[in-house]
């Protein structure tokens, strides 16, 4: 996904928390074998990540599970996937799954 970083570490995850004391981020939990999530994946490849205010990062969930995981434990977010995850201050403040990602709702919630 242009514009996003890939997630491949718990030292990733921790640098993620850090920035969002500052800039809030996004986390796209992506299933590389889940129709539903590549459906996800193409409603959020229209969001314009070099104008955003956010910080954007994606996880490949079959190769990262351990790094997904990670996620769900240090957010006390339930896993889902597909899942988006917005972090502001080190905590979630948005979470969505399956077809309830929308690029629309995405950026509603960035702008809260």
């Amino acid at each position: 996904m242009q514009g996003w970083t890939n997630l491949e570490s718990n030292d990733q995850v921790s640098n993620l928390l850090a920035q969002s004391e500052s800039t809030p981020c996004v986390i796209f939990k992506h299933s590389t074998t889940c129709s539903i999530s590549s459906i996800a994946q193409l409603r959020l490849n229209d969001i314009d990540t070099s104008s955003s205010r956010a910080k954007f990062y994606y996880i490949d969930l079959l190769t990262f599970r351990s790094v997904s995981n990670h996620i769900a434990e240090v957010l006390n977010v339930h896993h889902e996937s597909p899942q988006i995850i917005i972090v502001k201050n080190q905590e979630a403040t948005f979470d969505a799954s399956h077809l309830d990602i929308t690029h629309e709702e995405l950026l509603e919630e960035l702008n809260r």
